[in-house]
C-alpha cells in the first residue's frame, strides 16, 4: 500500500481525468491552470509521485504509470511522516527480534550498526528517534552490563 498526501491524491486524479484528451501526458501547465498550484509545488508533487512510481513525470508533461497499486491518503505530509516513521518503527522492532540471542539481548552497537547500515538505513537522528519510542512504549529496555551496554527486547 502506498500513503499519498490530499494534494497528491488531487495532483493523481487530475491526470486521470485528462489522460484520455492527452495520451502522451498531460502538460503541465494545462494542471497548473486547472488546480490552481504554484508551479513550483506542482513540480514537487508530480516528482513525489513518480518517486511513489504513479506517474512518469517528463518533459514537463504527467501521465499514470501502468501499475496498479493500492493507496492510502493522508490530510497532510506530517501525517505522511508520522505513518512513515510507525511503519520504520514496526520494521525496527521485526529487525530487533531477529538479531536478539536467547536471553532476548542485543548489544548497543550491534543493533545501531544494523539500523545505520543494513536494510532500514536510518540517519542517526531517525535511529536514536525510534530507539527511544520504542523505549517509552516499553518494548525496549537499556540495560549496562559488566561488559557493555545492551538493549533487552520486552515481548
Amino acid at each position: 500500500m502506498i500513503t499519498i498526501t490530499k494534494n497528491e491524491e488531487v495532483v493523481l486524479n487530475q491526470i486521470e481525468i485528462y489522460a484520455r484528451e492527452y495520451p502522451d501526458g498531460v502538460p503541465l501547465n494545462i494542471l497548473r491552470k486547472e488546480l490552481g498550484f504554484h508551479e513550483y509545488d506542482l513540480v514537487q508533487i508530480l516528482e513525489e509521485l513518480q518517486d511513489k512510481d504513479l506517474v512518469v513525470f517528463k518533459d514537463n508533461k504527467a501521465s499514470l504509470s501502468d501499475s496498479e497499486k493500492e493507496l492510502n491518503t493522508v490530510n497532510s505530509k506530517k501525517d505522511l511522516e508520522e505513518m512513515e516513521l510507525n511503519q520504520k518503527e514496526i520494521d525496527t522492532y521485526k529487525l530487533i527480534q531477529e538479531l536478539v540471542d536467547e536471553n532476548d539481548l542485543i548489544s548497543k552497537y550491534t543493533l545501531e550498526g544494523h539500523l545505520l547500515y543494513g536494510d532500514l538505513e536510518l540517519s542517526n537522528f531517525r535511529m536514536y528517534h525510534i530507539i527511544l519510542s520504542l523505549q517509552n512504549k516499553g518494548l525496549l529496555k537499556s540495560i549496562v552490563k559488566d561488559d557493555g551496554e545492551y538493549y533487552l527486547l520486552v515481548e
